[in-house]
């Protein structure tokens, strides 16, 4: 299961985010260090084409996708020289795929820290950003020694090289020029800002109509190299303690509309590169997930290794389609189900049924 790891200055709102999503369960306290070990939970992935084809296949379950998160200790300037909780902090985000930053926006006179988001971010990728160019400056040289041997490792030395320019000036790796390639190469370095990345602006509980306007500059400043979302993290956890039409109750009366949650959650969730097949029946209707550009032997895989294995075909249709017909049976009926073989690369929202021989 894929991990998106919170990231923040103490009392930003890590805690309370862990909670909007798990329904409770960790410490949200207005002081520094409330949480010394993560917190790991596990979100469903909301998702109406899952909903629509279980009721209209009348399935006994329903199984939607699901991502892990992790609410991790906050940091401090000079974390990455062992302030705070130091190297253990910085352990805990090379085990994630994905970091979230938590950006304070709401001034609070009784919860201490910046409440500016810039500044927020500023600490928090230089810090990252320093931790990874002491990595780099241990490695590459072990690393340069290797390649005279190896002639397989010279394409890892140039990128981290290049990672180092990049470091060096305190810029972070996701907002640097390296190529895709270059990236890729270096994963198995797992530097921390070679990650994906998704700020999420907390804000105040009277400052909900103004959420564009305080996330702007958040945008501004990363161009486009990561996704900004802006929401009050406080409310969203309290309503979260709801569930069904009581939910949506709670949010409407805290003006929150349908809730940031579920667009914070696919925001991430696609930010990984992960997409969504379906599967649908009277016994079960679920969601599974794969990376993009998966073919349909390795989405068969997902399910079980020998349907990769013994991989025939998949019979697929969009789930759209599937749902105007009404049936599979319907799609089977009038020649609507397509049948592809191995090369076929799987689309968000298709919905399969594989055939396999082991």
């Amino acid at each position: 299961m894929e991990r998106f790891g919170f990231v923040g200055l103490p009392n930003s709102g890590k805690s309370s985010l862990y909670n909007a999503l798990a329904g409770g369960g960790a410490l949200a306290a207005p002081y520094a260090f409330a949480t010394t070990d993560p917190n790991v939970g596990v979100a469903k992935v909301p998702d109406r084409r899952l909903d629509l084809l279980a009721e209209m296949s009348q399935s006994k379950k329903v199984v939607p996708a699901s991502v892990q998160f992790v609410d991790i200790g906050g940091l401090v300037e000079g974390a990455s020289t062992g302030e705070g909780l130091g190297n253990q902090f910085l352990a805990h985000i090379r085990e994630v795929d994905t970091v979230v930053f938590l950006l304070r926006a709401f001034v609070d006179s009784d919860v201490p820290g910046p409440d500016d988001p810039l500044e927020c971010l500023r600490v928090l990728e230089i810090e990252l950003a320093l931790a990874d160019l002491e990595t780099v400056e241990s490695r590459v040289e072990k690393r340069r020694k290797a390649a005279k041997q190896d002639k397989s490792l010279t394409e890892l030395v140039e990128a981290l090289d290049a990672a180092h320019e990049l470091l060096a000036e305190g810029t972070p790796i996701y907002r640097g020029s390296l190529t895709a390639d270059q990236r890729t190469v270096l994963k198995e370095e797992f530097l921390l800002t070679n990650k994906p990345v998704l700020a999420l602006v907390n804000v105040g509980e009277g400052d909900l109509e103004r959420i564009p306007e305080i996330i702007a500059p958040v945008e501004a400043e990363l161009a486009g190299q990561a996704e900004v979302i802006g929401m009050c993290v406080q409310l969203e956890a309290e309503a979260a303690q709801f569930t069904g039409s009581e939910r949506l109750e709670m949010l409407d009366a805290l003006g929150l509309g349908e809730g940031g949650l579920e667009r914070f959650i696919h925001a991430a969730y696609h930010l990984m590169g992960l997409r969504t097949y379906l599967t649908t029946g009277e016994k079960e209707s679920r969601a599974w997930t794969f990376r993009a550009g998966y073919k349909a032997p390795q989405c068969a895989g997902v399910i079980h290794s020998d349907f990769e294995r013994g991989f025939i075909r998949a019979e697929v249709i969009h789930w759209d389609e599937l749902l105007e017909l009404g049936s599979w049976n319907k799609a089977k009926d009038v020649g609507k189900l397509r049948v592809e073989g191995k090369d076929y690369e799987v689309a968000d929202g298709d919905v399969l049924e594989f055939r396999f021989n082991v």
